[in-house]
């Protein structure tokens, strides 16, 4: 007998958290969903999640204000395969802060940390992972 996915209304499968991670895992391009100004904004960024966190770059403006505010935030990645017409996105929303740890730092950079901007983006942004989701749409077999 095979398991079904679980699907929602429209007909998507529901990835659970371990999937989720994974593809948070697997990935380095993401978007950032804040608020500024009482508006909301959307960024590009490079990540790494490390310890069921996600880690990325910034430099002065928006993305570290955000940070150091200790705001909620969103956070997305997907993919996508337009000649089959399938692919998936998962949505994370957590709390933003600095990274000020010396120790931290230092792992994160071991780590590989990617870099958006060859300059100006040394300043590091963590996202807690309180909250994923993610959808795949697949093709009909």
């Amino acid at each position: 007998m095979t398991e079904t996915a679980e699907q929602d209304r429209n007909g998507l499968e529901v990835l659970d958290r371990r999937e989720c991670l994974r593809l948070l895992g697997a990935h380095n391009f993401g978007r950032v969903g804040l608020t500024t100004g009482a508006l909301p904004t959307v960024l590009p960024v490079t990540y790494r999640m490390l310890d069921e966190r996600i880690y990325f770059r910034a430099g002065p403006g928006q993305k570290l204000a955000a940070a150091t505010s200790h705001n909620v935030v969103a956070f997305e990645i997907d993919g996508m395969d337009k000649l089959w017409h399938c692919g998936w996105s998962v949505c994370v929303t957590g709390v933003a802060n600095e990274v000020t740890s010396t120790d931290r730092l230092l792992e994160l950079e071991h780590a590989g940390l990617p870099r958006w901007t060859p300059f100006g983006s040394d300043r590091v942004v963590e996202i807690s992972i309180d909250i994923v989701s993610g959808r795949r749409l697949r093709t009909s077999d």
